[in-house]
């Protein structure tokens, strides 16, 4: 027995709610997707500026002689990606040693700041 008017199916609020939570679903799925996609590359730059300041701290210990006191800024490219190593070297209280500290920006943007102690030899 059928009742005469009796409709199937969902009423136009009912599929608006569906679309709205769907939505909603898709929305949170898409940043959660671009702050991995974004924490990637920040963690690729940091690898990279990484072999970038120790490769020019490694040159300093390397060198058979003290580097002078003062800033100095080096071009590195890791991975197609150019970082500015800028190197600045300052005395410490004790004359046979120096602070060096490296700071390696990219397009301006600093990624890693390393530090170390270089003696005379």
């Amino acid at each position: 027995m059928r009742f005469i008017g009796a409709q199937r199916g969902f009423t136009l609020i009912e599929v608006l709610v569906a679309l709205g939570i769907v939505a909603i679903a898709l929305t949170a799925g898409l940043q959660a997707s671009a702050a991995l996609t974004r924490n990637a590359q920040r963690q690729s730059d940091l690898l990279l500026a990484q072999t970038c300041a120790e490769n020019e701290l490694i040159k300093v210990r390397l060198a058979k002689q003290m580097p002078g006191v003062g800033d100095n800024s080096i071009l590195c490219e890791q991975a197609g990606i150019v970082f500015t190593v800028a190197l600045a070297v300052r005395p410490t209280p004790n004359p046979n040693f120096l602070r060096i500290d490296a700071q390696v920006n990219k397009e301006e943007s600093p990624v890693l700041r390393l530090s170390t102690v270089v003696g005379r030899y």
